[in-house]
């Protein structure tokens, strides 16, 4: 009986829900404080409740209970445990258990790190979070139960996914909903601060450390999925502009606009209505992102299988949560809008130009993953929008943010010195430019390249510059405080991504062959020998595994084993093999059999050299870190005195508002 009692664990976890987002809500609508006190017991409550549902799935995966459905299906008796863990999360009901598990992660870490809040508007966020509980708690009650029972129990169950068994599963789609879900604490601040209508910008200094930390996550889960589609498809790519790609990168550059947009905020008081637009942004576009992936209405080949009755639930849910938010803004902004003027040369306009670009770059992103949906619903045939489309726009909408990123630091509040900024743009434009002209001696005319080696050097000399100035001129207690060194960390993680993206985009070279045992073929410079094929069994499948060595000039650097791999159900995948290293890669993928005789005969190869391309995953990994560094900021955990005797909004002002 006991996935029974994980099912009951939901009940009660959703009856919890509802007490914390009906009950801390009419406290600080009627100033009650026995009702604002049920929030943190209520949602410690329900998140207890909710890992309690979780780790009997997890039993019910590592017992190998094929009674019930989902355990069947995404399981059987030869799946490696650690693969049984992974695939609590490898389908759809379990992976929105473990959705509504890290939201209650959110929500319990703030009840715990936010005790210098007020208590009416601490009451509204976690309410404001309750009532997203609730949703999802319902839609994996109602459509969704991952505690199905299958009878009579089948004697072994079906798979795991063959692409989900890989190391990248075990940790990729957590840290990814760490980043999604994550965005759901910025949009109840929000909601919270619209509720109240007079919190000046206090609150955007009490959301910017969520913030920062929920779009570190999200980073880290789209670099974790990008180095995982690169090593387990076989393609030797790294980003695809995949719609499910897309939906984790849209709410990643609103979170971009918005981290920015909060400092605004915080320090200057500007752009309050529009830090609030953004938060709201930012989780609708994560909303999406989980429809999408489960709706079915677009091809994927990280969808998860489709059901009407699903999409239409998270449809309806998606059309409240963006529509009530949307209007209570239309109703409120009014009321926090507001701040100080500022010059047309300021650090604000610089900013503000920025987030324009990133917000335009994601309506871009949105435009083109929906546009086939639009195409069909008027009957224009089969739309395909892919790389092309994304390839030209994309790079054009970020040139304006790669030419500001330089000044953004020595940018002044209200107005800025016009003098300090031609100084900046002569230092990093001469050494943009003589870098460019070293570079095209090296890369043979690739103008890409150059290009992506001037940016980088473009950015990077930019944030040396500022990095020398505080040294020079703050005293050592003051030079580099947690948020100033996540911001040089993240901008120094977008020079590296973007000379790794040109570099390897504009020098790889890949070669499709043919090649029978003792066999050479020579791709940039290095010497590919096909040895033969050889057998190799692992614990729940069989492979035909190539033997390549790798040399040159007469040195062997690597001895690469390409996998076809057989698993149950005769599932193939192709298992690539990857030399890595700090300025190339060496990637071989193993094809199809050219002959009847398959381990002595001629195969299809694929063969790639990558230059620089872990340098993608370097400068992500960096702004990942920046995220966190300027979260941990000790200044945003500070009570402020006159916080602690600002007054919050009752209801008899919400009445009056």
């Amino acid at each position: 009986m006991t996935p029974e009692l994980g099912q009951l664990a939901l009940i009660l976890a959703l009856m919890l829900a509802l007490a914390q987002s009906i009950l801390p809500l009419v406290g600080a609508w009627r100033g009650n404080q026995a009702l604002m006190a049920v929030a943190r017991p209520a949602a410690t409550g329900q998140a207890v409740f909710v890992a309690l549902a979780f780790v009997i799935l997890v039993w019910a995966f590592l017992h190998f209970d094929f009674s019930v459905q989902y355990v069947a299906d995404n399981s059987n008796l030869q799946l490696p445990w650690y693969y049984r863990i992974a695939a609590v999360w490898g389908a759809h009901e379990g992976s929105m258990l473990l959705w509504v598990l890290i939201l209650n992660v959110w929500t319990v870490a703030l009840a715990l790190f936010s005790r210098q809040l007020p208590q009416v508007f601490l009451s509204r966020v976690l309410g404001v979070l309750g009532i997203i509980s609730v949703g999802f708690l319902c839609f994996i009650l109602f459509t969704s139960n991952p505690f199905g029972r299958l009878l009579p129990m089948p004697p072994d169950g079906a798979d795991l996914n063959p692409v989900l068994q890989d190391p990248g599963m075990t940790f990729h789609p957590p840290v990814l909903y760490m980043g999604y879900v994550g965005f759901s604490v910025a949009f109840a601040f929000s909601i919270a601060a619209l509720l109240g209508g007079s919190m000046e910008q206090s609150w955007v200094r009490w959301a910017r450390p969520w913030t920062n930390a929920a779009w570190g996550f999200l980073s880290c889960g789209i670099v974790a999925g990008s180095w995982w589609a690169y090593a387990e498809l076989g393609w030797g790519g790294w980003w695809f502009w995949d719609p499910v790609e897309n939906a984790s990168f849209m709410p990643w550059l609103v979170g971009v606009a918005l981290i920015h947009a909060q400092a605004v905020t915080e320090k200057r008081g500007s752009l309050r209505a529009w830090t609030i637009l953004l938060s709201l942004f930012a989780f609708s576009l994560s909303l999406l992102g989980t429809f999408l992936v489960r709706s079915g209405i677009l091809t994927s080949v990280h969808a998860f299988a489709s059901d009407p009755r699903r999409g239409t639930f998270i449809l309806c849910f998606l059309a409240i949560v963006v529509g009530g938010s949307l209007l209570l803004y239309a109703l409120r902004a009014p009321k926090v809008a507001g701040g100080k003027a500022f010059a047309l040369v300021s650090r604000e306009s610089g900013i503000l130009v920025g987030n324009l670009m990133f917000t335009v770059a994601a309506a871009m992103v949105l435009l083109g993953t929906l546009f086939p949906l639009l195409g069909d619903a008027l009957n224009l045939g089969k739309i395909s929008v892919g790389p092309p489309y994304f390839g030209l726009l994309f790079p054009l909408l970020m040139l304006p943010v790669m030419l500001l990123l330089p000044f953004g630091p020595f940018l002044r509040w209200g107005k800025s010195d016009v003098p300090v900024l031609k100084q900046v743009l002569v230092r990093t434009g001469i050494a943009a430019v003589a870098c460019a002209i070293l570079a095209a001696f090296f890369v043979q005319g690739q103008l890409k390249a150059i290009a992506g080696v001037a940016c980088a050097v473009w950015v990077g000399t930019g944030v040396v510059l500022y990095a020398l100035k505080r040294w020079r001129e703050m005293p050592r207690g003051r030079r580099y405080p947690a948020e100033m060194a996540g911001m040089l960390l993240a901008h120094v993680g977008v020079a590296i991504f973007v000379i790794g993206v040109l570099l390897s985009e504009s020098l790889s070279v890949t070669r499709d062959v043919r090649m029978s045992p003792g066999q050479v073929a020579v791709v940039g410079g290095y010497e590919f020998r096909f040895d033969g094929v050889t057998q190799a069994i692992g614990p729940n499948w069989e492979a035909e595994q190539g033997v390549v060595t790798v040399s040159r000039n007469g040195s062997t650097i690597a001895v690469m084993h390409p996998q076809k791999r057989t698993y149950v159900h005769e599932q193939v995948q192709t298992e690539s093999a990857v030399d890595p290293g700090i300025t190339r890669d060496l990637y071989v993928a193993l094809g199809e059999p050219m002959d009847p005789n398959r381990i002595q005969g001629a195969w299809a190869l694929r063969l790639y050299t990558k230059p620089f391309i872990r340098w993608i995953w370097g400068g992500g990994l960096l702004m990942m870190l920046g995220g966190f560094v300027s979260a941990a900021d000790r200044r945003f955990r500070v009570k402020r005195e006159a916080e602690a005797t600002q007054p919050i909004a009752t209801s008899a002002q919400e009445a009056q508002a």
